[in-house]
């Protein structure tokens, strides 16, 4: 089948074109197309990264399907001003300087981060050993909630300027950072404690993803307890 794909920004830099023709096998997912790109380049690659795609004008995710005469967009995150903001679902490791790197701008002068980590040694509840963790999401709901949790962190402290949230899925063994909460502000008094907090508490009550803990007692699916309302719905 053929596609019609266009290059903004960036991606049009690497690509050296604003739109080609790609022929690709039928039932093909954007996953399948950002792999395809992927291939030409290391530097196009690693932009692809953080790269969005849009099928016919509507923000796509990795497993959605292409058919015959789609037009994909590919573009980097969306121009905020001094306001940028990283959401992830991802397989790869995190590089926490990176992604502070990622959200700090001019007026920087504070980032709080928060990291999870995969504990080797549980001593609340139940005390366990866990040999590792292995995660997983309903991809696309997962990476739409991260943008309402960014979404109402910039509600409610409007100070905060960059955001970025990243969640780990896969295999991953003790040590591991597993959800990343990212803020920078001008200052410390900004906000960004709050809403980082806020940001990991939120991304545990509504972005689909589930843990498997595996260790010497054997592997059990860890489930929260909060029940969704009709006020968590994105607006």
């Amino acid at each position: 089948m053929q596609v019609e794909v266009l290059y903004f920004a960036t991606l049009r830099d690497l690509v050296g074109s604003r739109k080609e023709q790609l022929s690709l096998p039928e039932h093909s997912t954007i996953g399948d197309l950002k792999t395809r790109l992927s291939e030409r380049g290391d530097r196009l690659a690693l932009a692809l990264g953080s790269a969005l795609f849009s099928v016919n004008h509507e923000f796509a995710f990795p497993e959605e399907r292409l058919k015959e005469g789609d037009e994909v967009g590919v573009f980097p995150p969306v121009s905020g001003g001094t306001h940028p903001t990283i959401l992830k679902v991802t397989k790869e490791p995190l590089d926490l300087n990176q992604l502070i790197d990622s959200i700090a701008g001019a007026t920087t002068g504070a980032v709080c981060l928060f990291s999870g980590l995969v504990r080797a040694q549980t001593e609340r509840a139940e005390p366990h050993l866990t040999s590792f963790l292995e995660y997983e999401a309903y991809w696309p709901m997962a990476e739409a909630k991260l943008g309402q949790v960014a979404a109402e962190m910039r509600e409610r402290w409007p100070a905060v300027e960059g955001i970025a949230i990243v969640q780990r899925l896969g295999h991953l063994d003790p040590g591991t950072p597993t959800a990343v909460i990212a803020c920078s502000g001008p200052h410390r008094d900004s906000g960004i404690f709050e809403a980082a907090r806020y940001g990991i508490d939120r991304l545990k009550q509504i972005v689909p993803i589930w843990k498997k803990e595996v260790g010497p007692g054997g592997e059990t699916w860890v489930e929260g307890t909060y029940q969704p309302q009709a006020s968590d719905q994105s607006r």
